[in-house]
């Protein structure tokens, strides 16, 4: 088997390390939602229909995901058909239908997600952003910003490379007087500009200690612009040459513990 460690194994292995850290937690859960797992089914997947091959496991029932096909292959003991969906999706799919997440099982990264921590990563990441209706009267240096935030928007930022131009932080005066920090995004295209939206909020979300976080899409040129990268603080986004694959579970800044699942 390829010997690369992954972004999970290595979230797997911070939180391992760390395992009273709720922010390791955090991020391993990020990471999981982030990443392309490959999915066993019970047969060819049809257009818009996925048939999950469920497997009765001791500790209870569970669909297994791999972040590499070749982890999937030496797991099981026969060929099978499969579908590659993002761990976004697949929590979507799994909510509320009691249903654990074996994630991983004989890599480094394995463990067993039960249906309760399932449906939190949903939750986590099924809440949409929702439109600035406020009108900008000014924008600023955005002051201190949470170093929590910064790390979870550096890796949004980092797997939208293709669609986000530029990013600047700032903060807003609206019309109200009211100030809120924002992240104003460049060259997003307009089709992707909702899915990006979503990804920013869900930063938000695992940054545990981050305050809230409006989006602005702008673009270049504009006096708009010209003012975000005047008085804003330019987010740095990372150009690889190849793309990156890309009760418990009630409060965010409390994730569900792991369980982790033995390798041998």
């Amino acid at each position: 088997m390829n010997g690369t460690q992954t972004p999970l194994d290595a979230a797997h292995a911070a939180q391992a390390a760390t395992p009273d850290d709720a922010g390791a937690r955090l991020r391993f859960y990020e990471r999981v939602l982030d990443a392309e797992l490959v999915v066993p089914l019970l047969s060819e997947a049809a257009e818009g229909s996925i048939d999950l091959r469920v497997y009765d496991l001791s500790d209870g029932r569970f669909v297994l995901a791999f972040d590499r096909e070749e982890r999937m292959a030496a797991f099981l003991d026969a060929p099978a058909p499969f579908a590659a969906l993002s761990g976004r999706r697949l929590a979507a799919l799994l909510d509320g239908r009691k249903l654990g997440l074996a994630l991983n099982l004989g890599a480094p990264s394995a463990t067993l997600l039960p249906p309760d921590s399932v449906d939190w990563l949903a939750r986590m990441a099924g809440s949409a952003p929702q439109p600035m209706s406020a009108r900008i009267r000014t924008l600023s240096p955005p002051g201190e910003v949470p170093a929590a935030l910064l790390v979870s928007l550096g890796t949004k930022l980092a797997a939208m490379a293709d669609v986000v131009g530029s990013a600047f932080l700032a903060r807003a005066t609206h019309e109200s007087g009211e100030t809120q920090l924002l992240v104003a995004l460049a060259g997003v295209p307009e089709p992707a500009r909702a899915s990006v939206a979503a990804a920013v909020a869900e930063a938000v979300r695992f940054a545990n200690d981050a305050a809230a976080l409006d989006v602005l899409f702008i673009d270049a040129g504009t006096p708009l612009f010209a003012a975000a990268a005047r008085n804003g603080a330019r987010l740095a986004i990372p150009r690889p040459a190849s793309s990156p694959p890309s009760a418990p579970g009630t409060d965010p800044d409390r994730p569900p513990r792991l369980r982790h699942r033995n390798s041998g």
